[in-house]
């Protein structure tokens, strides 16, 4: 009955694990906050083992690019 009931247990956990993953739902909202303050475009990788991070890294791709109304102001 007990291996039943985490069987369950498990099988909701990676279904919700699905749902955020789908609906980009894996970073905090300080983390998402801080990527639209720097205006970042670019990877981020995480890498997970026995739900422990091992690794995260980022590719560059922090290329800001000017607004229209600071160019034109600019010029």
């Amino acid at each position: 009955m007990i291996e039943v009931e985490l069987c369950e247990n498990e099988e909701r956990s990676f279904g919700e694990f699905r749902r955020k993953v789908r609906g980009a739902e894996v970073l905090s909202a300080a983390m998402q906050r801080l990527l639209q303050a720097i205006h970042f475009n670019g990877r981020l990788s995480v890498i997970v083992q026995n739900g422990q991070v091992l690794k995260s890294g980022y590719e560059e791709g922090y290329f800001r690019q000017p607004e229209m109304g600071v160019t034109a102001r600019l010029q």
